[in-house]
């Protein structure tokens, strides 16, 4: 299993420890704001506003709505903290780190940052289709990445096999098995392109139908379902991270081992 470097490490323990000390610094300075401020703020609802209130029913009436709407919306505020709280802690067990169910130039770009994030890989692991909208589309994600890799194994699905024919019949008539072999030959000289540069390229190609898209790069994995009739580009697609410090915690690793299983 692929492992972050140790250096990668010190440094994100060093950026978590920063940023609670900066979050604590922040809560404290915030309760002392409010403790100062407690006193004066009693003393004008009893001596000022009180005696106003009891004197104006209207303004008695308005300031019970506001009281209540105030409070009705502190504990729907607190109640959608407690579930996101319970959610993020659910994903944090599933090393979920993404997450995205259409395709645009938002979640283009957040992926790239998510990449960008990553220290270089010396290894790249993909199954996949043709490829074409994983790594050989300018666009994808794994474009630029792939480049600093060394060794890089890559399977795709034979276009001379019949879950080929299957799966292109079972898509959008814009869709043919000639552009299917087309999006393949447009990756396989993009993997000959990275041998001119010295990288370490394995390719494969697979006969059964696809289950998974699998995309491993360091310490992340990139997961797509290839559901029947859809194309896997509008599929939603999770991201998982690794967990060196409990492998046995998240879904990095077994996905991970989809890859050198198949």
């Amino acid at each position: 299993m692929m492992m972050i470097p140790e250096q990668h490490h010190r440094d994100n323990r060093w950026g978590k420890s920063l940023r609670a000390v900066i979050l604590h610094a922040l809560i404290t300075l915030l309760a002392v704001g409010i403790a100062f401020a407690l006193p004066a703020g009693a003393q004008y609802i009893l001596y000022q506003w009180w005696p106003k209130v009891a004197e104006d029913a209207n303004l008695l009436l308005a300031t019970e709505i506001g009281l209540a709407a105030a409070l009705a919306l502190l504990f729907n505020v607190s109640r959608v903290a407690w579930e996101n709280r319970h959610k993020v802690r659910i994903a944090d067990m599933a090393a979920l780190v993404y997450a995205r169910d259409t395709h645009n130039w938002f979640t283009r770009w957040r992926e790239r940052r998510l990449v960008k994030r990553l220290p270089a890989a010396r290894d790249a692991f993909i199954l996949t289709l043709t490829g074409y909208n994983t790594f050989a589309n300018a666009d994808s994600s794994l474009h630029e990445p792939l480049k600093t890799a060394y060794e890089i194994r890559v399977m795709l699905l034979n276009p001379a096999a019949g879950s080929a024919r299957r799966r292109v019949n079972s898509l959008p008539s814009e869709v043919t098995l000639q552009s299917f072999m087309e999006e393949i030959e447009t990756s396989i000289a993009y993997l000959a392109g990275l041998r001119t540069q010295g990288k370490k390229i394995t390719l494969k190609f697979y006969e059964h139908e696809p289950f998974w898209k699998v995309s491993v790069l360091g310490q992340l994995v990139w997961v797509q379902y290839c559901h029947s009739g859809f194309e896997v580009k509008h599929e939603p697609e999770y991201v998982f991270a690794s967990n060196p410090e409990n492998p046995r915690q998240g879904l990095f690793v077994p996905f991970y081992m989809y890859f050198p299983r198949r």
